[in-house]
């Protein structure tokens, strides 16, 4: 019987927020204590749950601004017409609900950052406006007329690439080379080396602290499904999985049956999905795994192809190495 796993000796770095063991993550670090001395718009670019919020704050942290204000904002969030008050303020009586004046992002982090996320949504008569204040430095309120005069460094965030939607006409282009001075991107969890291990247990840390269950160990198992797994939610999701495991399991060690069923590669109940050729495959896959009890090499047999194409198809349909039973 395979033992359960506990938690090993770690050599963490904790930089501003972001925990890692990995040589990649920390020459990233080492790029944002160097960017974060200049004046340069920074656009960050990586996946959903990569943590682009927290490298934003750093870059503040790390800066001649760091005694200054640090103000963040989703874009993808509000309306045109919010977006815009929420920037740049707004005068009484701009509009229905006006009552008074009120201050924007922009004012409110004068002589500090202002981070954009999801920078792509904003819509383009509201990037005009943000060009303007990358270009002079100053705005002018919803319903004003009088400009207002800031010193404001704009680091953004996206997940998507720009010059696609400037192709699209979706993105101004002036904007873009604006607000990408300084380009940084973000691996994914799988391609930051051992971060998947070491996050895991700073979140079961994390939780334990809760006093809702303690976790003192990881079933080889459940650990073989954690580190096979591809995270396309990337950091955000391994939380919430550690999360999940806490909220429905019991006892000091983590089992199979605490993770998520995306995670173990069983669809949501109640999930009607087309069935194509890509399922079909998944499904072959998982039924050969079953039928060989877990066992790669006689499920590749079974199939037909070798061990190291079964465990490549495995990560392509994130099919985990810990199977739960039929």
């Amino acid at each position: 019987m395979r033992r359960n796993i506990t938690r090993p000796e770690l050599k963490i770095t904790n930089f501003h927020g972001i925990v890692t063991v990995s040589d990649e993550m920390r020459q990233l670090f080492s790029l944002i204590d160097r960017v974060a001395r200049s004046e340069a718009s920074v656009l960050i670019r990586g996946e959903t749950g990569t943590g682009k919020e927290l490298v934003a704050r750093a870059l503040h942290e790390c800066s001649p601004r760091a005694n200054g204000p640090f103000r963040a904002l989703n874009c993808a969030t509000l309306t045109p017409e919010l977006l815009a008050s929420e920037l740049f303020g707004h005068v009484r009586g701009a509009f229905t609900g006006a009552v008074r004046d009120r201050k924007g992002l922009f004012l409110l982090g004068d002589k500090g950052t202002v981070f954009l996320d999801e920078i792509a949504e904003i819509p383009l008569d509201v990037q005009s406006r943000l060009l303007r204040v990358l270009q002079e430095h100053s705005f002018v309120p919803v319903g004003g007329t009088d400009p207002i005069r800031v010193d404001v460094r704009v680091i953004s965030a996206t997940n998507k690439a720009l010059r696609r939607l400037v192709e699209r006409g979706l993105f101004r282009e002036d904007l873009m080379y604006r607000v990408r001075v300084v380009p940084l991107f973000l691996p994914r969890l799988v391609e930051r080396t051992g971060d998947v291990e070491a996050l895991l247990w700073t979140f079961i840390d994390e939780f334990n602290g809760r006093g809702l269950r303690h976790i003192e160990a990881i079933s080889a198992d459940a650990m073989d499904a954690l580190l096979t797994y591809d995270w396309p939610g990337n950091v955000r999701e391994l939380r919430n999985v550690v999360e999940y495991a806490f909220a429905v399991g019991e006892g000091p060690v983590l089992q199979t049956r605490d993770l998520t069923p995306e995670l173990l590669g069983v669809p949501p109940e109640g999930d009607d999905l087309e069935i194509g050729e890509h399922d079909l495959e998944r499904q072959r896959i998982l039924e050969a795994l079953r039928k060989a009890g877990g066992r790669k090499a006689k499920a590749a047999d079974l199939l037909g192809i070798s061990r190291s194409t079964l465990w490549r198809k495995m990560r392509e349909h994130r099919i985990s190495a810990a199977l739960p039973p039929r």
